[in-house]
């Protein structure tokens, strides 16, 4: 499968850079599941800025209702979440992907995911599945690893050798069970493999007895946007019959929305 890698992105000249947003933004993204409240010295140091400046765009924030505070420490607020939800709301391709993931719910009784690439994470922006299955699987928005996501490696893959190579490149490795890919190497291989085949599986990587197969979503020029993906539990069904029961339903969404990217 000739497959081309993604497009560098572009560069913006120095007069269009508004460098107080790009802090703002930055202030945001220092908050996560580790760090849940942070006093204004602790995000600028997260972030590499004063405490005095850091301080600032924190309260401007607050002000904006996009942070609480208690006068010493500093947490998200759930208005946050519009950030998010104009996003899922205005962009196309969830809205173009959402009725084939249907279609596949439809056709294997699973949940299915829209995954894209967002540096060292696979992001599922879109999903669909059955409602005894609401309450399970990833929730939109879910980041996970791109090394210990089944979507994440299919779109390295369909990327190409180069840019995988560049990617892996001084890359730290996390173990998370028994079974993650957790080398260099290891992750190289699997990668080639996919490649080669057109689609990617991974079992037990993040999490015990669970199993994901997914397929790149290409262009007609070969450009990767993404891919949709199954996550699965393992339990007493064999490799062999759970791509018979999935991969067939993947790849015949992934070649009908082909002609639409």
């Amino acid at each position: 499968m000739d497959l081309i890698t993604p497009s560098p992105p572009s560069t913006l000249d120095k007069r269009d850079w508004i460098a107080g947003l790009e802090k703002g933004l930055s202030i945001i993204e220092v908050f996560d599941d580790q760090h849940p409240r942070l006093t204004a010295s602790q995000a600028g140091a997260r972030c590499g800025l004063t405490r005095t400046a850091a301080r600032r765009y924190l309260l401007t924030l607050a002000h904006l209702g996009y942070v609480g505070t208690d006068g010493k420490l500093f947490w998200l607020t759930p208005r946050i979440l519009r950030l998010g939800h104009a996003y899922l709301e205005s962009a196309r391709f969830p809205r173009l992907v959402h009725p084939f993931l249907q279609r596949i719910a439809g056709g294997t009784q699973e949940i299915a995911y829209l995954g894209v690439l967002d540096g060292d994470e696979a992001v599922y922006i879109a999903r669909s599945g059955s409602q005894r299955h609401m309450n399970t699987g990833y929730i939109l928005g879910s980041r996970i690893p791109a090394q210990l996501s089944t979507a994440g490696m299919a779109i390295l893959a369909a990327w190409g050798e180069a840019a995988c190579d560049a990617w892996l490149t001084g890359r730290t490795l996390q173990a998370f069970t028994p079974y993650t890919l957790a080398t260099p190497q290891a992750l190289h291989e699997a990668l080639q493999h996919f490649r080669r085949q057109g689609w990617a599986m991974l079992e037990q990587q993040l999490e015990l007895n669970t199993r994901g197969i997914a397929v790149p979503l290409l262009d007609r020029h070969n450009g990767v946007h993404g891919a949709i993906s199954i996550t699965m539990p393992i339990n007493q069904e064999s490799q062999v019959d759970a791509l018979a029961r999935v991969l067939p339903v993947l790849l015949e969404a992934a070649r009908g929305l082909r002609a639409l990217l």
